[in-house]
């Protein structure tokens, strides 16, 4: 098993790989894939994904700067002004629009 596994691994460095897998060669499974790295099993990949888990969550509980209640709170304020005026603008403008529309559809009724 160990051979078969060095081969495969020689063969998709040389011949590169894919995420479909390799089609095996018999007549009499030709419609079944086999794995790219049969080596490798289930208990690798959850560990690595558990691994992924604590990395993250040890980047978020102690890496990560968290904003202040003080600075949270102004930067809402500001997105807050900041859609209020542009409410306004777009506002005006389509007031205007509106009755400049108005004004045209009138000259030629």
């Amino acid at each position: 098993m160990q051979d078969g596994c060095r081969q495969l691994k020689a063969a998709i460095l040389t011949y590169g790989n894919s995420s479909v897998g390799r089609a095996l060669v018999s007549k009499t499974s030709c419609r079944e894939f086999e794995p790219l790295f049969p080596c490798q099993s289930v208990r690798i990949m959850f560990k690595s994904i558990v691994q992924y888990c604590k990395d993250s969550y040890d980047e978020l509980v102690h890496k990560v700067t968290w904003p202040s209640l003080k600075e949270l709170t102004n930067t809402a304020l500001i997105v807050l002004y900041a859609s209020i005026i542009i409410a306004l603008i777009v506002f005006a403008m389509d007031f205007v629009f509106e009755k400049f529309m108005g004004l045209v559809y009138s000259l030629f009724r």
